[in-house]
């Protein structure tokens, strides 16, 4: 067994490396409380498709993590058909493989969102969630690619499903779709 208690594969890594950025100067104090939080199963998490829902509960408070994970780019998926045809079993050499192919399976969140008080993209809560999910990858690299929706769109599709997009501009709405204004006539004096 390797000495990294989360990130021991691959693909697991790719979910460190939001929590520990190879940019990073300086120590991150939260990071010790968030690998506690995560390895004392302090986190209960949900996933729906790309959309991973945690609760966290620490001592008396309670929070609720939103993380959405950007679909893999159609490029991307086909890349990875040529390079890995069965993916039944990832390994750490398929990952290399890939990167080397220059397509990286690497996750790329669309969203985070917290409802703890701290009102920051890399609170507590975050960082713990993206601990859970290296463990969860480590032990099913499998995940890593169903999280970024490789499994849910076939290969051999000649387009990717078009995401519904999560915010409407309001310059991209008609006013006179949705409302309609009575005709008035006024008399003539």
């Amino acid at each position: 067994m390797a000495d990294n208690e989360f990130g021991y594969t691959a693909w697991g890594m790719d979910w460190v490396r939001l929590a520990e950025p190879l940019r990073q100067t300086r120590p991150d104090p939260l990071l010790p409380r968030a690998r506690s939080i995560a390895r004392n199963n302090g986190v209960q998490t949900t996933i729906e498709g790309h959309v991973i829902r945690a609760t966290i509960h620490r001592g008396g408070q309670a929070s609720v993590t939103y993380l959405e994970v950007a679909p893999l780019p159609r490029p991307a998926m086909t890349a990875i058909t040529e390079i890995i045809p069965d993916t039944t079993v990832l390994t750490d050499d398929m990952h290399r493989a890939l990167v080397t192919a220059g397509t990286s399976p690497a996750p790329v969140l669309a969203g985070t969102d917290c409802s703890c008080s701290a009102r920051s993209a890399r609170c507590v809560h975050v960082l713990a969630v993206y601990y859970d999910l290296a463990r969860r990858v480590d032990e099913d690299p499998r995940l890593a690619l169903d999280l970024q929706g490789y499994f849910r769109a076939a290969p051999q599709d000649p387009e990717a499903p078009v995401e519904s997009p999560r915010w409407t501009p309001l310059h991209a709405l008609d006013p006179a779709d949705y409302f309609e204004a009575p005709l008035r006539t006024v008399p003539v004096r």
